[in-house]
């Protein structure tokens, strides 16, 4: 690398010249100079395109293959011979705590044992010598790495990446298999134009002839009260919905939340019936019982309603359905599951427009009837082939794998079929 004039200065060499070079033209006779070590330190961060990284980690796991697909099922093979090879090799170690924290710049002996592991899950590009620098390239891989497992892409070792780094390579393998036999199981009765819901992945793919026309951001089911897994059919859009609270929600929920702030049901808008159809006033009720089951609690349509401004609706047994929320801010989480068993799901306008779109309706139309507050129940024309599905485990054409905790302890269990 050129630089201008005859004199190279320290900025100069920190804004031009790269960490891995720098580090070379120092040595590690060096090493100890906290001079030198800063100077390296400042060359790393300088090298380092934060944004670019992370946009170059989201291309990696971008893939237009569904997760559901037989595409899916050979790459997972793929992905158990590379892993299989990964094993026999010894795996990939584990990583001390003393790893928690890392960020780019630093440098100590445990970037070199961190290096070794995103090689060995090719997260980064092998290589014979590996410095103690966390330099640019590391940062890449450990926001692919993140990527790659659903966390926040920070760059930064913080305590989740740090668990999933040391998840054993022979757990992953199993996850592996297990995995393949789950999409190969499922991949067969797929129709044309299709919503998967992934429950571990806390994410929804719309799918039109094999294959992902958008994947949207989901909440779901939390543990003890589990989206269930299943096959059906979306059948109607119901617009500025009211929402009745369901029995199990009032017993679990409700009646401690009055309990709690006896104006609660006056705050959110929502009003008690009995089943004769007469309005109650919450001092008819005794809260100290569960008395409150016995009757109807509906939430009013409006910006504080549970279900937002659309619901979902498929056939099933367990009462359950995909809606909004005006809890956004759930979205940019890692671990989505907070529902009580229903699917929220984000950029819902765009979701609803692809349901409705062999029925008359774009993008346009929905969000003005979002606006407008209007009560309207629009059923599908063509209804959409649902699935709800639990993958913890697949693979992009790029040989990118992903993986997901395992939330409801079905790979545990060792779990393939599911009553759908």
């Amino acid at each position: 690398m050129a630089f201008k004039g005859s004199r190279v200065k320290r900025r100069d060499v920190l804004a031009g010249l790269g960490a891995g070079a720098f580090a070379a033209m120092t040595g590690r006779a060096f090493a100890e100079d906290p001079v030198i070590e800063n100077m390296r330190r400042a060359a790393a961060l300088a090298r380092t395109d934060r944004e670019g990284n992370t946009v170059a980690a989201l291309e990696a796991i971008d893939t237009y293959e569904p997760i559901l697909s037989l595409d899916t099922a050979y790459n997972l093979e793929l992905a158990i011979l590379q892993h299989e090879q990964i094993v026999k090799n010894g795996g990939w170690g584990e990583m001390a705590r003393n790893a928690v924290g890392l960020v780019a710049g630093a440098s100590s002996n445990v970037v070199i044992k961190l290096k070794r592991r995103l090689m060995a899950s090719s997260d980064m590009e092998e290589t014979e010598r590996v410095g103690d620098l966390f330099d640019a390239e590391m940062d890449a891989g450990i926001r692919r790495f993140q990527a790659r497992h659903g966390l926040h892409i920070t760059g930064k070792i913080d305590p989740e990446t740090y668990m999933m780094l040391n998840v054993p390579a022979e757990t992953r393998l199993a996850q592996l298999r297990l995995n393949a036999l789950r999409v190969q199981r499922f991949a067969q009765s797929l129709t044309e134009r299709y919503i998967l819901v992934n429950i571990p992945a806390a994410a929804i793919e719309t799918v039109e002839v094999g294959q992902v026309f958008h994947r949207h951001t989901a909440v779901v089911g939390r543990i003890d009260r589990q989206t269930p897994i299943l096959s059906s059919q979306v059948y109607e859009i119901n617009f500025n919905p009211y929402w009745t609270v369901p029995k199990s929600i009032i017993r679990k929920d409700l009646i401690k939340y009055m309990n709690e702030d006896p104006e609660y049901l006056t705050k959110y808008n929502i009003r008690i019936f009995d089943y004769n159809g007469n309005e109650l006033i919450p001092t008819d009720i005794d809260w100290s019982t569960d008395d409150a089951v016995n009757y109807l609690f509906r939430q009013e349509p409006g910006a504080e309603n549970s279900l937002g401004h659309v619901r979902i609706n498929f056939h099933n047994a367990h009462s359950v359905y995909l809606h909004d929320t005006p809890s956004k801010t759930l979205f940019g989480e890692n671990q989505r599951f907070h529902s009580s068993g229903c699917v929220r799901v984000d950029e819902v306008d765009a979701f609803v427009a692809w349901i409705l779109r062999d029925s008359g309706w774009d993008l346009a139309a929905v969000q003005a009837t979002f606006a407008s507050g209007e009560r309207l129940d629009v059923p599908v024309k063509s209804p959409v082939a649902l699935q709800t599905t639990y993958i913890t485990a697949w693979a992009n054409r790029q040989g990118v794998v992903s993986f997901r905790d395992d939330v409801y302890d079905y790979d545990a269990a060792g779990k393939v079929e599911f009553d759908a």
